[in-house]
């Protein structure tokens, strides 16, 4: 099982089903399709909860332009505004532009960013603490 910690801001979107994946830096080992995935928030605090479980369903690499706009997966190039929102809203956000604003927030030097899309099928909402 590989686990992954998320910001509160996206819970609900998590198990509502909206959000079915993330964007992550590389790193030694990440998920892999077919494997159990911990979702997770507060996770290295005391606060920290089980959002739930799902399963990897396709892993790629990913790389965004947030000047362009542009997405490049393993399978596809996305330019199109509609498609970009369309990706936006299954990484958690409302629009396009909200996740690069989110970006540019968070990353404030990374106009151009690569890493790994991970996504997932098959929530199963874990017990949840309220702090």
């Amino acid at each position: 099982m590989v686990a992954y910690n998320f910001q509160k801001r996206f819970v609900s979107r998590i198990e509502d089903g909206t959000k079915g994946q993330t964007i992550r830096r590389e790193r030694k080992r990440h998920a892999r399709p077919g494997e159990l995935l911990q979702l997770y928030t507060g996770m290295r605090t005391k606060h920290c909860s089980l959002i739930g479980t799902a399963w990897c369903h396709r892993v790629s690499p990913i790389r965004l332009d947030f000047d362009t706009p542009l997405i490049e997966t393993a399978w596809e190039t996305i330019t199109a505004p509609l498609k970009l929102d369309l990706f936006a809203v299954a990484d958690g956000f409302w629009r396009w532009r909200h996740m690069a604003t989110f970006w540019r927030v968070y990353h404030p030097d990374t106009r151009v960013f690569s890493g790994i899309l991970i996504e997932w099928s098959g929530f199963m909402a874990g017990k949840r603490e309220v702090p």
